[in-house]
Order: C-alpha cells, then sequence, then structure tokens
C-alpha cells in the first residue's frame, strides 16, 4: 500500500486547503475526518491520486510513512486533547504531532511536555493567511520540538508564501512559541483592523465622504507607506455594491472575535504590560456588540453638532500620516510583548524572523514589516521600536497629524479609541515623569501600601503618616 509523507486530520477550509497545498506541492497526504462523510466528499470533490483518504483512525496511522507526521487541523481546546489521546495508542516514539490551530499558547506548552515524557514530538504551528493562504501559501509559525520540526520543515517550507523568494515558516522556539507568535500576529491584526476602520469613519461620517471615494483613497494610501493586506481588501470591499446601496452599508456594524485578541490583552495584564492600542482594538469590539444598548443611547444622549469645515483633501492626507503613526506604535507593543515573553520564558524568539515571515502569507503582511525586520536585524536586542533611529525618524514628524486627526475626531464626536490610544502611549512612554507618584501617595494614605522616594535607591519602600501631618 502506497503511504503518505504526513497526514492531515481535519478537513474544515483550513484542513482541506493545506492537504492540497501539500498534494500540490509534490508530497502524498493522508487525511482523516472524524465525520466519513466529509472525507468522502473532499476526495470526491477535486480527486487527487496524492491524497489518501482514510476512515478510521487505525487506517490512518498505517497509511503513513515513519516516523509519522500528522497535522492536526481541528478546533482548538478539547477536541485537540481528544484526538491527542486517540492518536496515542498507534503511535511510536519518535513519530511527531503538529497542532496547526489557534491554540493557545500555554495548552501547547502543556501539550508539549506531556508528549515528551511519551517519546512523541510536539510542534504547535501557527498558520496564517486565512483560506486563500492555506490553499497558495500561509505564514507558518513554528515552535515546540526541534527535531518535529526538521522532520517536517521540508513540507513547510514548500507550502508556506514566499517573499523575493524567501519562505515565511520558521521554527521561532520551544514549548508554546509558536501559537505565542501567532497570538500576538492576531492581537496586532485586530489593531489594524481597528485604525483602518476609525479612518473610515472620519472620513465617512465626518467628512461626509460616500464610500467609493473613501476606498479610492485607501487604495491611493496602500501604493505608499502604509500599503498591506488589510488596506488592499479594504479598498476592494468599499467598492461592491448591492444595487444601488454600498454593500458595506448592508453589514450591522457588530464586530465578532475569536479569542486570540483577547488573549493577548489578558497575557499583558497579567505580565503588567501596557497595550494601549492593541487592547483599546479588542474593547471596541465589545463595545461594538452592545448594538442594543448603543442603539437606545443614540435617541436619547447628544453629542457636539458641529460639522467638519475645511479642506478635505488636506485632512485626508494628513490622516494618512496619522494612521501611519498609530501603526508603529501598535506594533511596538506588539513586539515588546514579544520580546518579554520570550526573554521571561528563554524561548529565544528571533524577532527579526518573526517579521520576515509575516511579509507574505499572513493577513498583516505589509511593507511596514520589511522596515520592522530590518530593525532587528541591524539590533536583535532593541527594547522597542520606538528606540530605533527609523522608526522615531518616523514617528515624530507625524505625530501632529496623530494629534490633528484626534482633536476634530473629538470635536465632530466620533470615537478614535486607536489613535488616541496610540498617541497616549506615545506621551506616556516618553514622558520621564509621570502622575503616578500621587496615585502612590493616595494609596499609602488609604491602604499603608508604601511608596518609593526619588532621593533614595530604588527598592527602598517606605510610609507617611499622612493623617498625623493633616493635623
Amino acid at each position: 500500500m502506497r503511504q503518505a509523507d504526513i497526514g492531515v486530520i481535519g478537513l474544515s477550509v483550513m484542513g482541506r486547503n493545506l492537504a492540497r497545498n501539500i498534494a500540490d506541492k509534490g508530497y502524498d497526504v493522508s487525511v482523516f475526518n472524524r465525520t466519513a462523510e466529509k472525507t468522502r466528499e473532499f476526495v470526491d470533490l477535486q480527486p487527487d491520486e496524492s491524497i489518501i483518504p482514510s476512515y478510521t483512525i487505525e487506517n490512518f496511522i498505517s497509511s503513513l510513512k515513519s516516523p509519522k507526521k500528522i497535522l492536526l487541523m481541528v478546533q482548538a481546546g478539547k477536541a485537540v486533547d481528544e484526538v491527542i489521546s486517540q492518536l496515542l495508542p498507534f503511535l511510536q516514539k519518535g513519530d511527531s504531532i503538529i497542532d496547526g490551530g489557534n491554540a493557545h499558547y500555554k495548552d501547547t506548552t502543556r501539550r508539549f511536555h506531556d508528549l515528551q515524557e511519551k517519546g512523541i514530538l510536539f510542534l504547535g504551528v501557527g498558520i496564517s493567511g486565512g483560506e486563500e493562504g492555506a490553499r497558495r501559501g500561509p505564514s507558518i509559525m513554528a515552535g515546540g520540538d526541534k527535531m518535529a520540526w526538521d522532520i517536517v520543515k521540508e513540507i513547510f517550507l514548500a507550502i508556506s508564501a514566499k517573499f523575493n523568494g524567501i519562505p515565511c515558516a520558521a521554527y521561532l522556539g520551544t514549548e508554546g512559541a509558536g501559537h505565542f507568535v501567532k497570538m500576538v500576529h492576531n492581537g496586532i491584526e485586530y489593531a489594524d483592523m481597528q485604525l483602518i476602520a476609525e479612518s473610515y469613519d472620519l472620513m465617512k461620517r465626518g467628512l461626509q465622504l460616500p464610500n467609493e471615494t473613501i476606498g479610492e483613497f485607501f487604495r491611493q494610501w496602500n501604493q505608499r507607506k502604509n500599503q498591506s493586506y488589510l488596506l488592499e481588501i479594504t479598498a476592494k470591499i468599499l467598492s461592491v455594491k448591492e444595487g444601488n446601496t454600498s454593500f458595506v452599508d448592508n453589514i450591522l456594524d457588530v464586530a465578532a472575535h475569536k479569542g486570540t485578541g483577547r488573549w493577548v490583552v489578558e497575557e499583558a495584564i497579567v505580565e503588567n504590560i501596557p497595550l494601549f492600542v492593541l487592547s483599546h482594538a479588542l474593547f471596541s469590539r465589545f463595545l461594538s456588540l452592545l448594538k442594543t444598548e448603543r442603539t437606545q443611547a443614540n435617541k436619547v444622549l447628544t453629542g457636539p453638532l458641529c460639522l467638519f469645515s475645511g479642506d478635505k483633501q488636506y485632512f485626508v492626507d494628513q490622516m494618512e500620516k496619522a494612521i501611519y503613526a498609530a501603526k508603529i506604535i501598535a506594533y511596538a507593543e506588539g513586539f515588546y510583548l514579544l520580546q518579554v515573553l520570550s526573554n521571561q520564558k528563554q524561548w529565544n524568539i528571533p524577532l527579526e524572523q518573526v517579521a520576515l515571515i509575516w511579509r507574505a502569507g499572513c493577513i498583516i503582511r505589509s511593507r511596514f514589516l520589511e522596515d520592522i525586520h530590518h530593525a532587528f536585524l541591524k539590533n536583535p536586542a532593541l527594547h522597542n521600536l520606538l528606540f530605533d533611529d527609523f522608526f522615531s525618524q518616523e514617528f515624530i514628524p507625524n505625530q501632529s497629524a496623530l494629534r490633528l486627526m484626534i482633536q476634530q475626531g473629538i470635536s465632530l464626536g466620533i470615537p478614535l479609541p486607536c489613535l488616541c490610544s496610540a498617541l497616549s502611549y506615545f506621551d506616556g512612554y516618553r514622558s520621564g515623569i509621570l502622575p503616578a507618584n500621587l496615585i502612590q501617595a493616595q494609596r499609602d494614605f488609604f491602604g499603608a501600601h508604601t511608596f518609593e522616594r526619588i532621593d533614595r535607591p530604588r527598592g527602598e519602600f517606605f510610609h507617611h503618616s499622612w493623617e498625623e501631618k493633616e493635623q
């Protein structure tokens, strides 16, 4: 019986497209789905000699060459553990399990250690690019057992997206490093999308521009510094009509999320890391969910009544600069989180490599990432993108445009949570003195939480008898 080079379990959109991608690259692929009908449907739809269907776990395992390589494309969470438990009785030491779903990196770390004890190699692989990326070439972020990566590396490099001929796939560290990087990618993705949405809102409600005109501005921006996949598809979205109406105007203003953006914010909270822009991108989705309440509030709560008066073209030109400046902050936050956790967990994630494999295939792919790649290539220990000469020199002259957009949005009553957050982060980060001394005095007053003094070494703590001094 012919044996496959790799097996894929889970034939939903991502699983079946990855299977076909692998087959296209000259590898034999065994496929299995817990619902046999889905497997039959998949192989009947586009017959391919390189794709071998299996209808039981036993047959699936026996259809694979040794050491066996199994890619799981099932729903994150309990389903992954259940499939692993079904596979274990048929696996031998040295076989590899690869989780290609959006698993939480802590679950991946747990599975890595559990399987390591059993002699099974485990990879947690972040795969970005959606349906089309899976089919034609995604960005692949691998973490876990380095030996497993060496075994499947050839296949993953072959199926990945390419940027100037360079594969957008890499091993990024042990344990849950790969899924952690994918998690941060998704947090940045939330911010990118929200920033574009805020600029759209400013142009639509603030400048009273039609969607077609806004889309044309986005197309123009996409030819310059703000070039990105998300901007590209937004321009396309705004050109689509349903009858005489712009299609996007018929979509309810409620944005969902699948969890990865929330995980990023939760991680930042646990680690005391300021994520101004990324967190507000998530909270903006939460606010959108309150559609019924917002509709009621719209009837009773009034904002400013002023209309925009000025040069619209000039304003749009400034908006382009403002979005670029805010994007620098969003990515600075994301890469800062990557660096802190990588150092803490001793993963040694190569940040220049992360930027490199995000340049094609993934949802946040953009020209911007080439500059980030060069920044970390020049200084792998770069603490914050704002300390890189290129990015500081890019942000500083564009901050005036960011301030102008925020002022205009406030005057028009248009919410700009991520634009405002980006500027607040910058102004706070560059402040040698913040009002936290007053907060600490308040904490000491009501709770004796103590404080440090500016005239004493860091690490020495003091308590003041505030009530006695007041008398």
